[in-house]
């Protein structure tokens, strides 16, 4: 599924409706030049998975990892600074990835291949200063379903 924004509000609110069908386990993978609107879509699914509007999400470029506690917990990675093929089990976040919570990782390129199969990739690309073209491609049955109801609200919206 691809989906026009015409503006960072729309990544945003794409994100949180998205984020409104997730569920403990699932596995979010963002890719974009710097500046496409990960973090944005990330605050969006944030805001989906029941986190308040107060609570900032932001990328964690730095920290690798930003935890926060909505309707389940919600593990936001970034290994923009990694080097390719490092390896997740070497990184230790094993245990955000057993399923307790939706893990989003933004630059998973960077990791050798370490993801789970079964995932929601979405890349997003920039067409202006304000528009994003945004992909969504399910990998398995369950986000393939994801997918399906989310193509059925974004139709009535954008």
């Amino acid at each position: 599924m691809t989906v026009a924004t015409r503006s960072a509000e729309e990544t945003e609110l794409l994100g949180e409706l998205l984020g409104k069908l997730l569920e403990p386990g699932d596995v979010v993978t963002l890719s974009g030049e710097l500046g496409a609107g990960k973090s944005r879509f990330a605050q969006g699914v944030g805001h989906g998975l029941g986190l308040e509007r107060s609570v900032p999400v932001t990328s964690p470029t730095y920290t690798i990892l930003n935890e926060y506690q909505g309707r389940c917990p919600f593990y936001h990675f970034d290994f923009y600074r990694f080097q390719p093929g490092e390896e997740l089990r070497d990184l230790g976040f094993e245990e955000q990835f057993s399923g307790g919570g939706v893990c989003l990782v933004e630059w998973p390129e960077r990791l050798a291949g370490e993801l789970s199969p079964d995932c929601l990739e979405i890349t997003l690309i920039v067409e202006d200063e304000e528009r994003r073209k945004i992909t969504l491609t399910p990998h398995g049955a369950g986000y393939e379903r994801k997918i399906s109801l989310l193509s059925e609200v974004v139709q009535k919206m954008f």
